[in-house]
C-alpha cells in the first residue's frame, strides 16, 4: 500500500507544480502560498474529523509537538521559496532542483536518523544529482 500511496504522492506533487505555475502568474508568491496553505489546512483537518483522529490530540508528546512544529516551519519555508522560484523561473527547471530534496533527505536520514546508506543509495544520489544538472543546464 505504501508504494501506491508514494506514486500517488508523486502524481499529486507533479500536478501541484503545474497548477501552481499557472496560479502564481500575476499573484504575489507569498499570497499564493498562503492561499494554498489554507486549502491544505482545511483538507488536513477535514481528514482528521472524517477519520475521527481528533481524539489523539491529547496523547501527543512534547517531543512530537516540537518536531511537528519544526517540520511545519520547514514546510512553510520550502513552500515560500518554491512558489517564488516558480514565479521567477520555468517549472521544468525549478521542479528538478526542488526534487534534489530526495538526495538531501537521504544524506540527512543517514546522518541524523542513522538509516542505512548503501552503494545503491550512493549511485541513486549521484544519478539524481547528475539528472538534475542535465535538466537545468
Amino acid at each position: 500500500m505504501w508504494l501506491i500511496l508514494a506514486f500517488l504522492s508523486a502524481v499529486f506533487a507533479a500536478l501541484t507544480s503545474i497548477l501552481a505555475k499557472v496560479g502564481v502568474e500575476g499573484v504575489n508568491s507569498n499570497l499564493a502560498t498562503a492561499i494554498r496553505t489554507v486549502v491544505v489546512v482545511a483538507m488536513a483537518w477535514g481528514m482528521v474529523f472524517v477519520t475521527h483522529a481528533q481524539s489523539g490530540l491529547a496523547a501527543i508528546s512534547r517531543k512530537s509537538w516540537l518536531f511537528l512544529i519544526l517540520s511545519g516551519l520547514a514546510t512553510g519555508a520550502s513552500w515560500l521559496c518554491y512558489y517564488k522560484a516558480l514565479q521567477l523561473g520555468d517549472a521544468s527547471k525549478v521542479v528538478p532542483i526542488d526534487k534534489l530534496s530526495v538526495v538531501i533527505t537521504l544524506i540527512l536520514a543517514f546522518v541524523f536518523l542513522h538509516e542505512q546508506f548503501t552503494v545503491r543509495s550512493l549511485i541513486g544520489c549521484i544519478l539524481i544529482g547528475a539528472g538534475t544538472l542535465i535538466m537545468v543546464l
